[in-house]
């Protein structure tokens, strides 16, 4: 069993920057970012892999960055240019085993964390 704690969310002004961070308990193959607004499904926003390799949703590429810091098992999401369309409950989810990630299915991840929210005001 992997715990992921988030942590980082709050409230921002259009164009603004913030910084997520996922703190897991054991290594996994594979972390990745979701996020989910009232009555939508959760989307997947960046994931990476255990080479460093990334793939990001097309609404946030350019703006949002994914990286990990393996010794720490730590992830982290940068996100620059923040819009209203942002606003969110931001999500941390790992497997431990090799999945195509490049597909954010949020079936494919065995652990969650329990959200942090973000919030961006225009």
């Amino acid at each position: 069993q992997v715990q992921l704690v988030e942590s980082g969310g709050g409230s921002v002004q259009a164009g603004g920057s913030m910084r997520l961070s996922c703190a897991a308990s054991a290594y996994t193959h594979c972390m990745a970012w979701f996020r989910q607004t009232p009555g939508k499904e959760r989307e997947g926003v960046a994931a990476i892999a255990t080479d460093a390799t990334t793939t990001y949703a097309d609404s946030v590429k350019g703006r949002f960055t994914i990286s990990k810091d393996n010794a720490k098992k730590i992830l982290y999401l940068q996100m620059n240019s923040l819009k209203p369309e942002d606003t969110a409950m931001y999500y941390c989810a790992a497997v431990e085993g090799r999945i195509p990630y490049w597909r954010l299915k949020t079936g494919e991840y065995d652990y969650w964390g329990q959200g942090t929210q973000v919030t961006v005001s225009s």
